[in-house]
Formats: C-alpha cells, sequence, structure tokens
C-alpha cells in the first residue's frame, strides 16, 4: 500500500518550487530509515511531477493535537527516541531536515512515529554550515534567527534536535515553549530566547524536565543534539534501543484503525479546489496536444513557460526502489507483468492505494 503526492509542473514554476521539488527528490532517492516517510517512485507526465512514499494511516501528530489527545510521558518519550533514531541515520546522510514539527510526523497503524517533508531540507559536508533562514518560526532554533540577524558562522544539525525539544513539550502541554507565531519579527525573537525562560509543568517527570531543559538548551553546544547524547539522559535509560529501531517497543497511543485520521472538511475542499484533477487527464492532454499542433510556430508569451517546462521534462529523474533493491540483491524473485512494465517504461501502471494527494509542494 502506498500514498502519492503529485505537484502540477507550472503550478510549481508560479510559485518557484521547482528547486526544492527536485532537491527533495533528490534526498529521497538516496536515503531509506524505518521512521522516515520513504519514496518508492518517482516519475511524471506533460502536467506533473508524481512521489510514491509509505502509506500510513495513523495520522499527523498535529491533527492528533487538535483532537485533544493526552499524550503521556512515555509516548512522547518514544516519539523523542524514534526522531533521535531518524535524526542520527539523516547526520550520517548529511541532512539537516529543518522543519520537524508535529504536522511532519506520521503515525503508522500501530503508533509509530515517520518524520516526512524533505522540502527545505539541506546536505552539509565536510565541515560546511547552513545559512538560510528556512523552517516554521514556531520550531525553528535560537541560532537560525542569530545567523540571519547578526551574521556569523551559521548553524548545523543542532537545529533539527530544538524542534524535537519543542514538539515534545507541546505534545506534553498542548501549546508550545515560547509565544512565536508565523508573523513574529526575526529580530524580536532575537531578544526573546535571551530573556523567556521555558515554565516547565511541576507535575511531570523530573527525568522528563531534564531531557526537555537538555534539548531546548539556546547554546547549541550544550544541547543534546546526537543520538550519543540521547542514550546517556537519565529520562531514556530504560529505552532498549535495540528492539526500538525494529518497532518492537509497543506505542502508548494507537490511532483507532476504525477512524479517519484526517480533518474530511479539509480534505474535500482540497478535492473541490483541485482546478486540475487526476481524474479528467487524459481528456485534458488530449486537448492539449490539439491545441500545441494547431498553435502558430510564432514566438509568444509562454515561450518562458515552455522552455521550463521542457526543462523540467529533461532534468526530471525517475525512480524505482524495487528495481534498486533487485539490482543489489544478488538472488531476485520473479517478477510478475506489472513489475517488468515498472523496469521497461519507468512508471508504475496503478497503485494499491491513493493516501495523499497534493497539488503543490509547498511547506508551510
Amino acid at each position: 500500500m502506498y500514498a502519492m503526492k503529485y505537484m502540477n509542473k507550472q503550478q510549481c514554476i508560479e510559485r518557484d518550487e521547482v528547486r526544492n521539488v527536485f532537491r527533495e527528490l533528490e534526498i529521497l532517492q538516496e536515503i531509506e530509515h524505518v521512521f522516515l516517510v520513504n519514496l518508492w517512485y518517482s516519475f511524471q507526465d506533460e502536467e506533473d511531477m508524481f512521489m510514491v512514499v509509505d502509506l500510513l494511516l495513523g495520522g499527523d501528530l498535529r491533527y492528533h493535537l487538535q483532537q485533544n489527545v493526552q499524550f503521556s510521558e512515555d509516548t512522547v518519550r518514544l516519539y523523542v527516541c524514534e526522531m533521535a533514531l531518524a535524526l542520527d541515520y539523516l547526520r550520517g546522510q548529511h541532512i539537516i531536515h529543518r522543519d520537524v514539527k508535529p504536522d511532519n510526523i506520521l503515525l503508522d497503524e500501530r503508533g509509530h512515529a515517520h518524520l516526512t517533508d524533505f522540502n527545505i531540507a539541506t546536505i552539509i559536508k565536510d565541515g560546511e554550515r547552513a545559512t538560510a533562514l528556512a523552517g516554521t518560526k514556531p520550531y525553528m532554533a535560537p541560532e537560525i534567527f542569530q545567523s540571519f540577524v547578526n551574521g556569523g558562522t551559521g548553524y548545523s544539525f543542532e537545529v533539527d534536535w530544538w524542534s524535537v525539544g519543542v514538539m515534545a513539550y507541546e505534545l506534553l502541554r498542548g501549546w508550545r515553549p515560547y509565544d512565536i507565531h508565523s508573523s513574529s519579527a526575526v529580530q524580536s525573537l532575537v531578544q526573546l530566547f535571551s530573556t523567556v525562560s521555558v515554565q516547565y509543568v511541576p507535575a511531570w517527570s523530573k527525568e522528563t524536565v531534564a531531557l526537555l531543559r537538555k534539548l531546548l538548551t539556546v547554546n547549541p553546544k550544550h544541547r543534546v543534539s546526537s543520538l550519543q547524547d540521547m542514550r546517556a539522559a537519565p529520562a531514556l535509560a530504560g529505552v532498549l534501543w535495540a528492539e526500538l529501531s525494529e518497532k518492537k517497543v509497543e506505542p502508548g497511543f494507537v490511532p483507532n484503525k476504525g477512524r479517519l485520521h484526517c480533518d474530511p472538511t479539509f480534505e474535500l475542499e482540497e478535492m473541490i479546489l483541485e482546478s486540475r484533477p487526476l481524474h479528467k487527464k487524459k481528456k485534458r492532454l488530449a486537448k492539449s496536444r490539439s491545441r500545441d499542433s494547431s498553435r502558430d510556430s510564432c514566438p509568444s508569451e509562454n515561450d518562458y513557460l515552455q522552455d521550463c517546462l521542457d526543462a523540467i521534462q529533461q532534468d526530471f529523474v525517475i525512480f524505482n526502489r524495487e528495481k534498486l533493491k533487485r539490482s543489489q540483491d544478488p538472488t531476485p524473485e520473479p517478477r510478475d507483468a506489472a513489475e517488468a512494465l515498472v523496469d521497461s517504461e519507468g512508471v508504475r501502471p496503478a497503485l494499491p492505494a491513493c493516501g495523499a494527494i497534493c497539488p503543490s509542494a509547498g511547506s508551510s
């Protein structure tokens, strides 16, 4: 079972998102981890770019927060540990995610957490540091704002661990540790982190508070920011890391299998507002080809758009993880006709399920 995301090429060009889409595809094609939402196929047609990924039916943590789910300390500690394993893997691949937040953490049917959305992720190597102001403000680490306002040496992998701390605090308390919004001025945020202290709930265990304090340390040099640091945390002393990495530790919160874990009103609005739905694609492309064939050969105002579309068509990389795995397996299993078609054309003819359809690749 898979989920499919499609991104309209013209909309991506108009919103200047093509580079982000290509970067996300480039990253996803090179990584695979038990606590990530993994890419399985990427392909294109004349109108759209497609990404086929793991189908996770448990909903994202933002949805469950909005449903007033009361997360226990044990449950939140499990999410923190699973994100720690994901971030440790990403660091080994030189990747900073830069947008860790409840919206981008999806649960599977058993309740395990998976990190998704690499739209603004970046790759740094050989001691490099990132400098761009990127992320969702309430979850962005102080050094990102400080680097933007005051210059300096930039930031590194530690920023993702700060985001995990903000997420964990929010799951436990229902709101974030700092009163930050998308409209907050960057300059004011630099001052906020130096003057406002995080308030912790007295009912929380001292081990949980100590872990949150370490994750929400303003100075990145003193922040918990590695799997080794996490293993040493008293709050996680009893964690069976080997079992956890194989999903053998049972989550404290399991999504109800009989419910749809998303907002159906929002999903319906997305379907209604989608101006170029997939089920009408065949007829629409036929009309488009007819217009192209009758169009005058003189240059038009759409030449730039067509040049961009041609560039996408040429540069887009088709990906097939199943084929890649078979090529690395010395004893490949027999394949059916559908799999053979994927090999020959680079396109999977049909998917068992379409779990999420998005008209664009923008990140909040």
